[in-house]
């Protein structure tokens, strides 16, 4: 019982490193570049006099002119806050964040070169664009003429309910000389979060990342740290396929180059200690005189969901990011996501994925509590061996060995269900904290957002109680003093802990308690009864 004991121990030591492992996991980043490396491209400030909107139904978009730049994008399906009326600001220009989708055409002909300190000024019919109703998609052009004979297109495309936009660039060159060309998309990023915009400021509990992201030919995916960004350590990939992005909780900014059989360039930068950047060249192309070309790009601004990304790009999919536990979280949220198909409700639904978990693993929960029990009901032989070789520790735990084989228990028998129960747990904190559909979503009476705390911590209190009681029945046969202490003290840490914990996760975390009650008193009856 004693390394039962320890065990339990351990394993509360260790999932509070873990709790507390990511907790300053964050750190962000900013660019400098050139033709070799990236472009060199300062992040637009508003211009609202060369300003455009954009919209469809799910997605609203803010054009700078001066390059053509999406510099602000609202997801109109999902507030900035529970119980506000505004939109969520996904892409932003302000004075203290800057979060923009850069594109443009670079090369020894392109606008956008990096010896052109101004960007090209577009021109558009008018300022506003709104996809209408029963219309399939939204054309939105805007042009540039160089040197009267070169005339630069760039169309921006949404369709009812998509969140990716299709940018094409449409070159038509009526000089007598040929053009060579190459396209970039690139995100930027403010490196630190303002304080009232780091949704972790204060906050207790894991972080999810944010960060970019990478997918090539050789790599389905690659997150890739701020910090890495920071310390010069650059990227400088060559891929046929892939895609770039910059992620963060529930959202997601992604460019989707075109395949091409020649190599694109994927690239990061790092410049002024303020801003981040990650982005795509595409392989230079020719438009001869006379001529015309078009090059194309998909750009994804919306939430997380991974059935839409997984249609738009492969592997993009893959950002919505569970951390080293995916391969749980990922099983973990399609049986929660078809339960909620049936059920209606994430409450209900994670309530009953708990009872299918507990059904699940109901084998090992028997197997640990008859160890238990046998173990209880060898104490006094095993605290006669105590007395009798205290003093020698080494014939103690031999003559403990030769009992548990005479009675045919394992002492860590307990022990296998504690390793089952941590992976879950915390599969299913990255899951509840990951995936956007849990992002607001009400269960019942005062809990409005299971993705969030519980505001008034009557779940983690009630939660601290079937512990307290679980642990209390479980630990009945301690003898040690010091032990019992640290044993009944437990419930009141992990209570602290999930304070700061998702609703839905608590939720989970109750209802698999009061369910291991029950099933605690179901096998130690039987148990009693065959005895």
């Amino acid at each position: 019982m004693e390394v039962q004991r320890n065990f339990f121990i351990f394993a509360f030591l260790f999932v509070s490193f873990l709790l507390w492992q990511e907790w300053q996991n964050q750190a962000f980043l900013n660019i400098h570049i050139n033709e070799q490396s990236s472009i060199g491209l300062e992040p637009e400030k508003k211009d609202y006099q060369n300003q455009i909107i954009i919209k469809n139904d799910v997605v609203r978009l803010v054009v700078n002119m001066r390059g053509g730049d999406i510099e602000e994008a609202s997801l109109l399906a999902y507030k900035d806050k529970l119980n506000s009326s505004k939109p969520l600001k996904l892409l932003e220009t302000a004075s203290d964040f800057i979060y923009q989708a850069q594109s443009g055409l670079i090369g020894k002909d392109g606008p956008d070169n990096a010896e052109n300190y101004n960007r090209p000024l577009y021109h558009a019919k008018k300022n506003f664009f709104e996809l209408e109703n029963n219309k399939k998609e939204l054309r939105v052009p805007i042009s540039f003429i160089k040197n009267n004979n070169i005339i630069y297109t760039k169309t921006f495309i949404l369709k009812p309910g998509k969140y990716d936009v299709q940018i094409e660039y449409h070159i038509n060159n009526l000089s007598n000389n040929n053009l060579q060309l190459r396209m970039f998309g690139q995100l930027k990023q403010t490196i630190k979060l303002p304080k009232k915009r780091d949704i972790y400021s204060g906050n207790f509990a894991l972080q999810t990342f944010r960060g970019a992201a990478y997918s090539s030919t050789d790599t389905k995916y690659e997150k890739y740290k701020f910090d890495d960004i920071s310390k010069n350590q650059q990227l400088h990939i060559f891929t046929k396929s892939g895609w770039i992005a910059m992620l963060q909780q529930y959202f997601s900014v992604a460019w989707i180059p075109e395949e091409d059989i020649n190599l694109n360039t994927i690239y990061t930068s790092y410049i002024n200690h303020n801003i981040a950047t990650i982005g795509y060249k595409s392989a230079f192309f020719n438009v001869p005189s006379n001529s015309q070309s078009i090059i194309k790009s998909k750009l994804w601004i919306g939430p997380a969901i991974q059935k839409d990304m997984a249609l738009v790009a492969p592997n993009l999919d893959l950002t919505v990011d569970y951390g080293w536990l995916w391969f749980l979280s990922q099983p973990l949220f399609k049986l929660l996501s078809i339960l909620y198909n049936i059920i209606g409700n994430w409450g209900f639904s994670i309530i009953l994925i708990t009872f299918i978990m507990k059904a699940v693993t109901y084998p090992l929960t028997k197997a640990q509590y008859i160890s238990m029990a046998k173990m209880r009901k060898l104490q006094p032989k095993i605290n006669e061996i105590k007395k009798n070789f205290g003093n020698n520790k080494q014939r103690m735990s031999q003559e403990m060995m030769n009992l548990y084989k005479k009675e045919k228990i394992n002492p860590l028998g307990g022990c296998l269900p504690v390793f089952i129960q941590m992976p879950i747990f915390l599969s299913l904190y990255y899951m509840l904290i990951g995936s956007v559909e849990l992002r607001h979503a009400p269960f019942l009476l005062w809990i409005k957002d299971l993705s969030a705390q519980d505001p008034y911590y009557v779940l983690p209190i009630v939660m601290g109680f079937t512990m307290f009681f679980i642990q209390s029945t479980s630990s009945s046969n301690i003898s040690d003093p010091l032990q019992q202490k640290i044993m009944n003290f437990m419930p009141i840490v992990f209570t602290v802990f999930f304070l700061w914990f998702p609703a839905g996760l608590v939720l989970y975390y109750i209802v698999s308690n009061l369910v291991t009650i029950i099933q605690q008193k179901f096998i130690l009856f039987n148990f009693k009864k065959k005895a």
